[in-house]
């Protein structure tokens, strides 16, 4: 098989990120010792997916799995509800358990965790990052259900990592999440800074908010508030009607350019999402970067690229990463470069559509 540089690079990239975290926390004992234990395990697991790719399979270092659809808010654009399965089962707690156990075998490094609103199975995600010491599971929360009790499960389980969505300043977040979301999100910050937990923010980033969420007083107010971790999603419209809301191709240069400088200002970690495509040759997606587990199981390319053709439920993790459809995206990664649609596969979804019915 010819290997593909991008892996090799991307590999780096989170090293990297993880050890710059590791710096950020280099004056706290309670953090530092996991966050360098991670770091040890995802030098190793690398070397795990590069036998492994030698071998034929490649395994993706970034796992992410939306364990549920179902959410306690109904926020504007919800890409989980512009889902065509949205109504299809969850994964039963068997299945997630086994999807965790099996990536861990095969080198996966992060298993990052989202929904509709993942704390909803609050109990399986503690129950799985307990087992699973080696994995870092950023979770992608509305951060609303976490009370004392979670955060102080979550203090005791360090290779778990929230991440809050914000909106930007209280006018965005309660325009799209609802009135009072803001405050409330404040003191939830609160109360996981109380219990020194490393944590951080997700901003959905859209032609219409980027000044502000990428304004230095936006920041601060975060970093205030106790945000490591800034991750920024380009805005993908899965809602008809919000095209309008998609970064502009010159928002989509300087949105790097600020994160680079963000991150070397601040003593936070800034990831950019999907990030600059055009630097891997093409679209992370289908297992170059990472591959998405839909709510039921369904293996898929990309959280906003709802197809599959394995279901984790049905076959084991190695044999759905050799997926036909996986395969054949990864192979024409270079016809997949940035879009002014803030995702290549959705929006090159007719030719994924084409490639599925040929295979029925």
């Amino acid at each position: 098989m010819q290997n593909d540089n991008a892996r090799e690079k991307f590999d780096s990239v989170i090293s990297e990120t993880l050890a710059q975290a590791v710096r950020i926390i280099a004056g706290n004992p309670t953090l530092v010792i996991p966050g360098s234990v991670i770091l040890h395990n995802q030098r190793k697991a690398a070397s795990v997916r590069l036998k492994h790719e030698r071998e034929g399979l490649i395994v993706p270092p970034i796992i992410i799995a939306s364990i549920t659809s179902r959410c306690n808010l109904a926020c504007t654009g919800c890409y989980m509800r512009g889902r065509e399965d949205k109504q299809a089962g969850e994964m039963s707690p068997d299945t997630l358990a086994s999807l965790v156990s099996q990536s861990e075998e095969l080198g996966v490094s992060v298993i990052v965790i989202a929904g509709g609103e993942p704390l909803v199975r609050r109990d399986e995600i503690l129950s799985i990052a307990q087992a699973h010491p080696a994995i870092l599971f950023p979770v992608f929360t509305n951060g609303l259900l976490i009370d004392e009790a979670l955060a102080e499960a979550m203090a005791a389980c360090r290779n778990i990592v929230p991440v809050i969505s914000f909106e930007g300043f209280r006018k965005d977040t309660d325009s799209r999440r609802g009135d009072g979301v803001y405050e409330r999100l404040l003191s939830t910050c609160a109360l996981l800074k109380s219990r020194n937990i490393f944590f951080g923010c997700s901003v959905t980033t859209t032609r219409e908010n980027f000044s502000r969420v990428t304004n230095e007083a936006f920041i601060r107010e975060m970093t205030r508030a106790g945000a490591r971790v800034f991750t920024y999603v380009e805005y993908v419209p899965m809602a008809p009607g919000t095209e309008n809301l998609v970064l502009t191709r010159e928002q989509k240069k300087v949105l790097q350019i600020v994160l680079a400088d963000f991150n070397r200002k601040f003593p936070a970690l800034f990831i950019g999402f999907p990030g600059d495509e055009d630097e891997y040759g093409g679209c992370l997606a289908a297992g170059r970067g990472f591959v998405h587990v839909g709510p039921s199981g369904n293996l898929e390319p990309c959280p906003a690229a709802p197809y599959s053709d394995a279901n984790l439920a049905e076959v084991p993790l190695r044999e759905a990463l050799r997926s036909r459809l996986l395969s054949r995206i990864r192979n024409e990664h270079g016809l997949l470069t940035e879009t002014t649609g803030g995702c290549a596969l959705r929006a090159n979804r007719v030719w994924v559509e084409t490639m599925i019915a040929l295979d029925k």
